[in-house]
């Protein structure tokens, strides 16, 4: 996807909200006038930020329609700080949407594996997509109340593992394995979450045979592959931006190291 496809509007904030714990954010812009696909990402940049804020910020979309464009962060440095301070009415610079998305295999189970803010996208894919077909695994840190995790499961078949301890995280992985393992052939996952747990996800995959994708959470500059601030390594040896070739992967295409 491309600029030509992918316009920049300005959108006013009509919501800006913790979901109950300070470093989780719910943002409601005005509607784009666009839709997209699940694990497609947008680019916002508040247009009061100044030099000291150059770049734009990365973010999956939660949900678009109607009633506005949804994002859920993660408030971890300066720049998602300062947008958790947004007020209504507030204009923000939006390209997108921006970026390869999961692709749902209505024939066969699809089980969506998220992990903490990974969950995001999977609002809409559980809205807009059958229900027969999809159920889903998540992994989290904060208690289950600060997560859209009440939406979907009210659609689809889902469980909830809490992860405070090294043991609970253990847990966690042998539980993933199992459900891997379970839709050798049969199935696919789609995973979106923080590196490590993608990183399980992806040992797993290769391991059991199933197939996979998964949405890489790195570092974006521009979004349109113009920076090359977000290279990834394939299998085949060769970086490219997964702004644009991603960042959904399939789990055979691309390494994420040890």
């Amino acid at each position: 996807m491309n600029m030509n496809n992918s316009p920049c509007r300005d959108l006013e904030v009509v919501s800006c909200r913790t979901t109950g714990d300070p470093s989780l954010v719910n943002l409601v812009l005005s509607a784009p006038g666009w839709t997209c696909k699940p694990g497609q990402f947008v680019m916002l940049r508040p247009l009061h930020w100044g030099p000291e804020l150059v770049w734009p910020r990365p973010f999956s979309v939660c949900d678009v329609s109607d009633d506005g464009l949804r994002i859920l962060f993660q408030t971890v440095g300066r720049g998602t700080r300062k947008l958790a301070e947004l007020a209504p009415g507030d204009k923000v610079a939006v390209w997108g949407p921006l970026g390869r998305w999961f692709r749902i295999d209505e024939g066969r189970p699809n089980l969506i594996l998220a992990g903490g803010v990974g969950i995001a996208p999977f609002v809409m894919l559980a809205r807009r997509e059958r229900t027969d077909n999809l159920s889903m695994l998540f992994g989290h840190r904060l208690d289950l109340e600060h997560y859209p995790y009440a939406e979907i499961a009210a659609s689809i078949a889902s469980e909830a593992m809490q992860q405070k301890t090294p043991a609970d995280i253990a847990a966690f992985e042998t539980v993933l394995s199992e459900r891997i393992r379970a839709l050798a052939g049969v199935g696919q996952v789609l995973a979106c979450g923080p590196e490590p747990m993608l990183k399980v996800v992806r040992k797993y995959c290769l391991l059991h045979g199933t197939d996979g994708q998964i949405s890489l959470e790195n570092r974006m500059g521009c979004g349109v592959g113009a920076c090359l601030g977000c290279v990834a390594k394939t299998v085949a040896g060769d970086f490219v931006q997964s702004c644009v070739h991603g960042p959904v992967f399939d789990v055979r295409e691309i390494e994420l190291g040890a």
